[in-house]
């Protein structure tokens, strides 16, 4: 009898750090690879919210604290929300975890029931189906087209509701491909959802600063009629390049806060006390350097764009926001190149060119690869000189 549980045989492990831990391994074997793999922006974190975080061991401030956040952090998430997305919430409709997938992780776990549905848009982020598995959920997954523009559309929306839909995920702009929701888009897909009264919408807003070419970012909780039914996450691992302070926030009706609290008593307790202190700075602070890094992305993803688009078999969108881009490389997938999957294209570009990027099926679409542009430029170019002679090389 195996000591694992079941419920871990119902889950697989993230793709994209399995990427990442591969390029790790082979650059500790001396090879020069470039990992295109994670989600991390290359910039460091802004000094003023290091300063904060000394501050606050200087001050002692390295005791437990509440649960789900400490009151100083919650009243500035507050006040981001107010300041921000025109969106009023009280400090009991407020949760704090150790990064927005622990926010997410607790969620399903404080309201799924076994076989409650979750609508998820494909391609999506790798750990959504997996988290809902955990919490003993079924993913109940859309594919969203190129032609779509990878969006969900309010007529998939519909017809992918049943009775036993709890929840549907929304994440604009999005993790791969980079896609953006408008307003009407937005608008579109709460009609379905306001005659849906049962249904609940997890919206992960993760990506909101970094967008790009004047796209107006649209939360749905800003649609009053859907307000109650809505838990709105998002973090200062993007944004204000923290992504290993560990701080993810949400907010939403008090009873899934609460619940989200029970849970997190019972695993990880508070955040780390000092992250806290410095996303209150990364919130309160200045905000400038945000406009700065988003314009120096999208500097890399036009870049990116241009170059996989001039690469006969890759043709690519352009995205609105995030730093990713999302690339079809069916036209490579035949005979002639011995190149079958997606699988196939990632693990040869690896092998064969030292660059690592991740597999679309990883993602819920066959047929593409994402690249993470949070790099330097420098990078980028080799990167992309090298699936570019790949690609020609494959005939």
């Amino acid at each position: 009898m195996s000591i694992i549980s079941d419920t871990l045989k119902r889950v697989k492990p993230s793709p994209t750090i399995a990427v990442t831990q591969k390029a790790r391994e082979l650059r500790a074997a001396g090879k020069d690879v470039i990992g295109l793999g994670a989600g991390e922006p290359d910039f460091d974190t802004p000094e003023n919210i290091k300063r904060a975080a000394i501050k606050a061991i200087k001050n002692g401030d390295t005791k437990y604290t509440a649960v789900d956040g400490t009151p100083a952090l919650k009243k500035a998430i507050i006040k981001k929300f107010k300041r921000e997305n025109n969106l009023h919430y009280k400090i009991d409709q407020i949760t704090v975890g150790t990064g927005g997938k622990q926010v997410l992780y607790n969620t399903f776990m404080a309201t799924l029931n076994r076989g409650d549905e979750v609508i998820i848009p494909a391609p999506f982020w790798v750990s959504y189906p997996d988290m809902v598995l955990l919490a003993g959920g079924k993913p109940k997954i859309v594919k969203c087209t190129e032609q779509e523009g990878f969006k969900l559309t309010a007529k998939k929306l519909k017809k992918a509701i049943s009775k036993k839909t709890k929840w549907v995920i929304l994440n604009s702009p999005s993790n791969p491909t980079g896609a953006g929701y408008s307003k009407k888009e937005i608008q579109n897909l709460a009609k379905v959802l306001i005659r849906n009264k049962k249904v609940y919408i997890l919206s992960d807003d993760i990506y909101e600063h970094v967008r790009y070419d004047n796209f107006n970012f649209f939360t749905i909780a800003q649609l009053s009629k859907l307000k109650d039914r809505i838990l709105t996450m998002n973090g200062v691992s993007k944004s204000y390049a923290m992504t290993g302070w560990r701080i993810g926030y949400a907010a939403g009706p008090k009873d899934i806060i609460k619940a989200i609290g029970k849970i997190q008593s019972q695993s990880t307790s508070n955040p780390s006390s000092i992250s806290q202190a410095a996303a209150v700075e990364a919130l309160n602070g200045k905000q400038d350097f945000i406009k700065k890094r988003s314009d120096a992305f999208k500097q890399r993803r036009d870049f990116v764009v241009k170059s996989l688009n001039s690469i006969k078999g890759i043709s690519c969108l352009k995205p609105n926001g995030a730093f990713y881009v999302f690339p079809s490389c069916k036209g490579l997938l035949n005979k002639k190149t011995k190149l079958k999957t997606d699988t196939d294209f990632v693990r040869n570009l690896l092998e064969k060119s030292n660059v690592a990027v991740v597999q679309g099926s990883a993602f819920g679409l066959e047929g593409y690869f994402r690249i993470s542009y949070a790099t330097s430029m420098q990078q980028l170019k080799k990167a992309m000189q090298r699936i570019k002679s790949f690609c020609d090389g494959l005939g």
